[in-house]
């Protein structure tokens, strides 16, 4: 039997098999929700030749893809990634330009 030790000091992130952070859950939670649905289409009724294939196909993918965000972006960027969609990329004014001088004009004067 296999042990495998997740290396945790002090101070650092959770790391399992190079997968950092975030992307240890992502990784672990997709795969129990890719068992979930298997197990539900095969209690459905659906060929079990077709769980098999769609289980395989559907784990190889999330593999794949998670271990290639954590390459790419590595251990805080997801967080980094979803703050900048979240900021504006530029900034509506719908203010009258005559507005604006009218107030400068205004401040000069006093």
């Amino acid at each position: 039997m296999n042990t495998y030790h997740i290396n945790k000091g002090i101070g650092r992130t959770v790391e399992f098999k190079g997968l950092k952070a975030q992307y240890l859950f992502i990784f672990a939670g997709g795969l129990l929700g890719l068992l979930i649905c298997v197990m539900i289409m095969y209690m459905a009724g659906v060929n079990t030749y077709f769980c098999l294939a769609f289980g395989g196909v559907s784990s190889a993918l999330l593999i794949w893809q998670t271990f290639s965000m954590n390459r790419k972006y590595g251990e805080h960027g997801l967080m980094k990634l979803s703050a900048q969609k979240k900021h504006p990329k530029y900034i509506i004014s719908r203010k009258c330009i005559y507005r604006y001088l009218k107030s400068n004009r205004q401040k000069a004067s006093l």
